[in-house]
């Protein structure tokens, strides 16, 4: 169908200090359509100075990415049942657990979006639920990962 790909560039600068982990985990992403993004491994994985919190890591780029998906998607289809969507804003949360095999994985992720809509035709609580459904159903990235996704709304949570 399609491809989607990335440039994932790291340089050491630390020279000897790399055999004792002593070294930056700084790097660039670089996406298709040239955009570089600054990333780093996240502070609660590797401790400052070798992790820059200021930039992105991949933990929250994975949150990120599976909220954006559930936005585009759910902006879409409420455009399609004649919904105006002004405004969308999540604030997800991803969640860090162990395994059975004690090793570390995002288990969930909560998103929580404000939605803010326009014109005369308004969804109920229904209308919405059901459009998260949908959009959760239809999102590639929630399609391609076994973490469990729930989605506040309207102070209901529905999970996926």
């Amino acid at each position: 169908m399609s491809e989607h790909k990335a440039i994932i560039h790291w340089q050491n600068t630390g020279g000897a200090d790399f055999i004792r982990g002593k070294y930056s985990r700084e790097h660039t992403w670089t996406f298709d359509g040239g955009m570089v993004v600054k990333a780093s491994a996240s502070p609660s994985v590797v401790p400052i100075p070798y992790a820059n919190p200021a930039l992105v890591d991949p933990e929250e780029a994975f949150v990120a990415s599976v909220s954006s998906c559930h936005m585009l998607t759910f902006v879409f289809l409420a455009g399609r049942k004649g919904f105006l969507v002004e405004s969308y804003t999540d604030n997800a949360v991803g969640h860090m657990t162990k395994d059975e095999k004690g090793l570390a994985w995002i288990s969930s992720i909560e998103l929580v979006p404000q939605i803010v809509y326009g014109g005369e035709k308004l969804p109920t609580p229904g209308d919405e639920e059901m459009l998260h459904h949908h959009a959760h159903e239809q999102c590639f990235i929630a399609n391609s990962v076994r973490t469990k996704i729930t989605v506040r709304s309207r102070n209901q949570t529905a999970a996926h």
